[in-house]
């Protein structure tokens, strides 16, 4: 299926851009989050029209993110979870948990928006994790997993 992309998605393309993806990635995730639109005439005609008004909210969004990366960068988020004695936890540290923790800190990030490279940190201590803002606004924060105790 051919979408021009309304706003910039990672490994597909820019705004803007005619692109073509599979049925399945179209319909279920790029149109329903306007993140995409059919590529048809009067789709194209209509885009060429709004261009500057989508560049304008894209632009405004990356500025937006800047600011809360610039917030973020080297921060240091602590988590305490139960744990045995040799450090491995009962569980583990999400980035659901991580999310939690910094929107408690005063800083509201979705946990679709933190990146653990190597899944679920299972051990105490100091990890550094990437918190995307937007797709061109990474930064690394420091995650403490500390023992709970009781």
């Amino acid at each position: 299926m051919q979408v021009i992309l309304l706003e910039k998605v990672s490994n597909l393309g820019n705004l803007g851009d005619v692109v073509k993806v599979k049925d399945g990635y179209a319909r279920n995730f790029l149109i329903p989050t306007k993140a995409a639109r059919r590529a048809t005439e009067a789709a194209i005609k209509e885009f060429a029209v709004k261009r500057a008004e989508l560049e304008k909210v894209a632009a405004a969004k990356l500025a937006e993110a800047q600011k809360l990366g610039e917030k973020l960068a080297g921060s240091t988020v602590r988590i305490s979870q139960k744990a045995g004695v040799d450090g491995r936890l009962f569980g583990s540290v999400t980035n659901a948990d991580i999310a939690d923790a910094l929107t408690k800190a005063g800083t509201a990030i979705a946990k679709s928006q933190v990146r653990l490279p190597n899944g679920p940190l299972k051990n105490v201590g100091e990890f550094a994790v990437g918190v995307a803002a937007h797709t061109d606004v990474v930064v690394e924060i420091n995650v403490q997993v500390v023992a709970a105790v009781e």
